[in-house]
Parts: structure tokens; sequence; C-alpha cells
């Protein structure tokens, strides 16, 4: 009896199993077919629904809506529209349609019935998905109607010390980055049915260099200086010209630095320039652009005399003779510059002009300044006598004699300068001390005797010497 009473338990237990077992796999597979319960795709509750439901429901709830979205970015009165079916906008719905339809499909049976009568809510996010390449065109069409260079205002003297002001012209341009940065936020973004969103396209003004309100600052000549090259000839006179026109009506801001060869360029015989003498190390010769160095050196001292010093200047190796001694500022293409900062509060306008073979500049700026003047001088503390080489020369009859080099005086010089305000003295500053060091000549004289007969060999003349031409014609 026992033994069968334990049979009939495991029968009566088998049987039990098995219709539990019987009731999940049904259970099971009544949702093979559909989505678990606690599936969302969003903010969408899928569960139960089959594929071609899930499909249809996130279609319609969300690539059908957003095709609709339109955004409208503003400028002033314009208007720039993007439809989102021009942007191929879509979600990936077909892959989390099968993404959500799959989910714990690949678990046991018991799992599988587990989530089933116990569900836990399980996300799936969709993928937004979009052509960026209209966005491009748009953006590059809106530079297009809103991009504009600033145009400077504009200083002209209309006689001599008083000027005229155009007003300038601020810039536009389109912050292209932060624009499409705000445009791509939006499309990402989550859209409520036939919602037009608008962005402000962000301007930014470019303000130009020069402004009305700066220049307008330029009312008064601050300081001038002239030299005379009336005895050049004409070629340096031309040279001389041409340099002074490049430089004259030169504008610069507190702060911005002058080069003398980047305003005046290289010296060419296709700007017009002439070859007339110049120092090369220690002699006169013939080059293009001669003369222009008396140009750096005119306005090297009216510059001095508006309190701005040099940031680059070097002295001519013969001392020149159209302005004192250490106060000249030799200039050479490619290898020695003048330059300068404008070291004032306001801006200057320089005024270069010839009149009557006199060359002038003009430091023009703002009347305050006026309460500053200044006095420059120089102090010759040495004068160093050159000397003069004789090479006796057979070949030359000995009353003969030629220079074949010229001799020069060096110089020892200090250049100071005074400052008063208000006509009372309030300093006096060091500007520069150069060393000028004596460039010795050498002669050639003959020492063949003359024929006691003078009708036979007639006396040849004394050869003529051009003489020294620092004042005519050395840059």
């Amino acid at each position: 009896m026992k033994k069968i009473a334990v049979i009939l338990i495991l029968l009566a237990g088998i049987i039990t199993s098995s219709a539990y077992c019987s009731y999940v796999y049904f259970t099971v597979k009544d949702w093979n077919d559909l989505i678990y319960k606690g599936v969302k795709i969003e903010d969408t509750d899928l569960s139960g629904m089959t594929k071609e439901e899930a499909m249809n429901i996130i279609k319609r709830n969300y690539s059908d809506k957003v095709l609709k979205k339109k955004i409208i970015i503003k400028y002033r009165e314009n208007e720039y529209h993007i439809d989102y079916e021009q942007l191929n906008a879509k979600y990936n719905i077909q892959d989390t349609v099968e993404e959500a339809y799959a989910y714990a499909k690949d678990k046991g049976m018991f799992q599988k019935y587990k989530l089933i009568n116990n569900p836990k809510e399980k996300i799936f996010k969709l993928r937004f998905q979009y052509n960026d390449r209209f966005i491009d065109e748009i953006v590059e069409n809106m530079k297009k109607d809103i991009n504009r260079e600033p145009i400077d205002a504009k200083i002209t003297m209309v006689k001599r010390g008083v000027f005229n002001v155009t007003p300038e012209v601020v810039g536009k341009t389109l912050e292209e980055e932060k624009l499409k940065n705000q445009i791509l936020s939006k499309i990402n973004g989550k859209f409520d049915e036939n919602e037009i969103i608008t962005i402000e396209a962000p301007v930014r003004d470019i303000v130009p260099k020069y402004t009305k309100d700066v220049l307008s600052k330029i009312d008064s000549k601050i300081s001038s200086y002239e030299t005379s090259f009336r005895t050049s000839g004409v070629a340096r006179s031309n040279n001389i010209i041409i340099a002074t026109k490049s430089i004259n009506g030169t504008l610069l801001l507190p702060g911005e630095e002058f080069s003398f060869n980047g305003v005046v360029g290289k010296r060419t015989a296709d700007k017009g320039y002439q070859a007339a003498h110049v120092i090369i190390r220690d002699k006169l010769v013939n080059g293009l652009g001669g003369g222009i160095c008396q140009v750096s050196s005119t306005l090297y001292n009216a510059l001095l005399l508006a309190h701005i010093d040099p940031t680059e200047r070097k002295h001519h190796t013969i001392a020149s003779s159209y302005v004192p001694i250490g106060r000249d500022a030799t200039v050479d293409w490619g290898n020695i510059d003048f330059k300068f900062v404008n070291t004032l509060e306001y801006p200057i306008y320089i005024e270069g002009f010839i009149y009557n073979k006199r060359l002038h500049f003009n430091i023009y700026s703002n009347s305050t300044l006026k309460r500053w003047s200044y006095k420059v001088f120089n102090d010759v503390y040495e004068i160093l006598e050159p000397k003069n080489k004789i090479i006796e020369d057979p070949k030359m009859y000995e009353d003969e004699q030629k220079i074949e080099k010229h001799s020069y005086r060096g110089f020892k010089v200090k250049v100071y300068r005074n400052v008063y305000k208000d006509g009372v003295f309030v300093k006096k500053e060091l500007i520069s001390q150069d060393y000028i060091p004596p460039i010795n000549g050498i002669i050639r004289k003959g020492t063949k005797k003359r024929p006691i007969n003078k009708n036979e060999v007639p006396k040849d003349e004394m050869p003529k010497e051009e003489g020294n031409d620092v004042t005519n014609g050395a840059a």
C-alpha cells in the first residue's frame, strides 16, 4: 500500500509539473509575436503589441509629426525657413522597434514567463537622423545677405591744419558656428505637433579700426620740422619728392608702429626713383633712391619734437649736413629701417610736403598735448680728425695729385631734449649717443719730374675733383 501511495504521489507531481510547464509554455508562446510588457519606445508603451502595430504607432507619434516641423531664423525683417522634409529628418524607427520586439526573446522559457507575469520597465530611445547639408546652404545664403565688411572712418586735410572726418560704417558678421549649434539643439529636441521654432540669428557688429570719434581727436599741429635740399640735383630732388608723398597722410593709432621701409616700399625705377649719391659704408656712390635719408631724418626730428622716440634708428657713417650732427636716421631697403611707435594717448596724422625745395613734416594730434613743448639739441663733445694716406705715383708729375678717397671728420655726439609743461621746464632727457668714426682719405701724388723744355711736353692741367657731396648727394 505504501508503494502504491508513493507511486500515486509521484504521478500527481508529474502531472502537476507537466501541466505547469505546459501552461508556462503556452503562455510564453502567446507572447512570441508580441512585445513584452513594460517595454517602451521613448514615452510610448508597446506592451502586447505586434511588431507591425508598434511600427505604426511609433511612426505616427514621431516620424509623421517631425516632418511637419519648421525652424524659422529671423534677422531684422528677413526670415529663413528650414523644413524638416528638406533635412530628410527621420528617426531610426525600424531598428528601434526591432530592438523592442527582440527584448528578452533570447532568454529561457521560465525567465520569459517571469517577465510576462512580473514586467519591468524597459525604455528604448529613438535616434534622430538628418542631413545637415541644407543647414549649411541656409547659413551660406544668410552670410551673403548679412555679412558686411566694416568701413573705416576717413580723415582728410581740407586745408593745412583743418580736417574733415567721414564717419565709419560698422560691419556685420553672422556667428556661423553659434547659429548652427542653436539649430542643431532645436532639431534634436522634443517637438509638439505643428510646433514652429523661431531663432534670432546671432549677428555680431564689427567695429572698424578707425572711428569718427577717435579720428576727430586729431585737431592740432603738435610739432614740425623742415630741411632744405635747394642745392640737390634733379635726381636726388625727385627721390625726396616721391618718398615724401608716400608718407604724407599716414595715420597711426596709439600703440601702432611705423616702418619707413614698410610705408615707402622698395625704391625701384618703376616707382620713379632715380640714381643719386648714397652713403655706402665709408664712400659716396650712386644708388637708386639716393636722397631719401633726408626724408627719414626730417621725419625723425619732427617726431622728437612731438615726444615720440624711435624703436629702430641708425646714424650715417658720414655725418649729414641737412640736419644737426647726431640727429639723422639712415635707411636702406632690406638692411636698415627707421621705425617708431605712437606712444601718445591720441592718434597722430603725419603731413609731408615740399615747398620751395624745402622738405616739411608736420605732426598733428590732440590739442591737449600742446601744453607740452620740447627743445631738441645736440652736444658734439669730441671731433675726430681724419688722416690722409699719401701714395707716391711715378707715373704722375710731381705737381699733380689725385684724391682717391675723400676723408671725413668723425664725431662723438649726444642729443638731448628739454621738456616743458605750460612753458615751465620739467626735465632734460638723453635721446641718443652716437659715435661716428673718422674716415681716412687716400691721396695719390706724382713723383715724376717734368721736362725742362716746356714746349716739348705741354703741362697737363691739374685734374679736377668733385667736391664732398654729403650735403648735395648723400642719402
